[in-house]
């Protein structure tokens, strides 16, 4: 059997931690890495790898007796996943840049990265699981269904899912807290992350003002029946399903249903016409690494935290797919990705195109 050495993604937070520290346990050939990112602060720090989150790092290694180096990933991340994020709403799309982080980052140049140096596995704190069962790896929810992470790695393949470990998939949050306090590691009470390492603050629309972002530019706001309400600052400023800040008075609340980027306009409309039962899909990966031959029933996740809705996948060719739900579901955002899943198991997903 081959001696397993693994290299743990860390980041100074708890779960990624004490994935390292249970590979300790076990006995694993163990040492961590942590990426340095791109950051638009002027001390070039993330909010993900900031130097107090490199210092903390440092420290949870050096209590398990572990190598611990830092990786310059900020040319890989720019490219992969800011610029995209960008390019994404000079569009009008809403993209989801963590896809594209564990895309092309994590299981792209890190993986890269953790063999040269001899790592034969790359583990991470995310809450999925990987097992092997009938001839091939699949991709699992992890056992704490609400902290489930497996919506943002349905990209990984096969090669991938053999080379990567989830060791806390098996815990919930509170027994991963509990393992840092039994180890005595200073991070068991650290908050969990938060999404858009890159932007300092939570308002990303700032962040690509900042940026010099050429967005949409201004146009009209528009009923099902092309009545024009009002006018919009920029399709950049919306989402689908979106109910505040739409600039229009109306006397029962109005919706974003739809930005028509051809047309630069804004569609709005009552709750009951929010909702999509068909869309297509780009992009798309299976984590067989084989599209089925037929179309399949599953159930589909539009968002991370949204609810999963039973729905019939059409694959056309190899990367691409179109989605039928068995009811409308009103947060179909082109830009995110769709999932699929048969009971427990993810199938693969791809981004929501029109």
């Amino acid at each position: 059997m081959e001696q397993r050495r693994i290299a743990v993604a860390m980041s100074g937070g708890v779960d990624s931690s004490v994935a390292a520290a249970l590979l300790v346990e076990q006995g694993e050939d163990v040492f961590g890495l942590m990426m340095r990112l791109w950051s638009a602060t002027p001390d070039g720090s993330n909010r993900c790898c900031s130097p107090i989150d490199i210092t903390s790092a440092r420290e949870v290694a050096a209590r398990l007796s572990i190598p611990f180096y830092v990786i310059n990933a900020q040319e890989p991340f720019k490219q992969h996943v800011v610029d995209a994020f960008i390019n994404g709403y000079t569009k009008g799309i809403t993209p989801n840049p963590c896809i594209e982080c564990n895309r092309h980052v994590r299981w792209g140049f890190l993986m890269r990265q953790a063999s040269a140096m001899g790592a034969t596995h790359l583990a991470t704190g995310h809450y999925a699981l990987s097992v092997h069962r009938e001839g091939r790896y699949r991709l699992l929810r992890a056992n704490d269904h609400v902290k489930d992470q497996s919506y943002v790695l349905y990209m990984l393949a096969q090669q991938d899912l053999s080379r990567t470990i989830f060791p806390v998939g098996p815990y919930t949050k509170q027994e991963v807290r509990e393992h840092a306090r039994r180890l005595d590691l200073h991070v068991a009470e650290r908050p969990d992350s938060q999404d858009l390492c890159f932007v300092s603050t939570d308002d990303y629309r700032a962040f690509l003002k900042d940026q010099g972002t050429e967005l949409p530019p201004p146009g009209a706001i528009v009923d099902r029946h092309g009545n024009v309400l009002g006018q919009h600052e920029g399709l950049a400023e919306f989402t689908i399903g979106q109910r505040r800040r739409i600039g229009v008075s109306s006397p029962a609340a109005l919706y974003v249903l739809e930005k028509d980027l051809a047309s630069n306009r804004l569609v709005v409309g009552l709750r009951e016409e929010l909702g999509r039962r068909e869309f297509s899909l780009r992009n798309v990966c299976w984590t067989s690494d084989q599209p089925p031959t037929h179309p399949i029933e599953a159930h589909v996740r539009v968002r991370y935290k949204a609810q999963e809705i039973a729905a019939r996948v059409h694959p056309k060719g190899k990367d691409r797919a179109n989605v039928s739900l068995d009811s409308p579901l009103p947060d179909v955002t082109p830009g995110q990705s769709a999932v699929f899943y048969d009971q427990d198991e993810c199938l693969g997903g791809g981004i929501i195109e029109s």
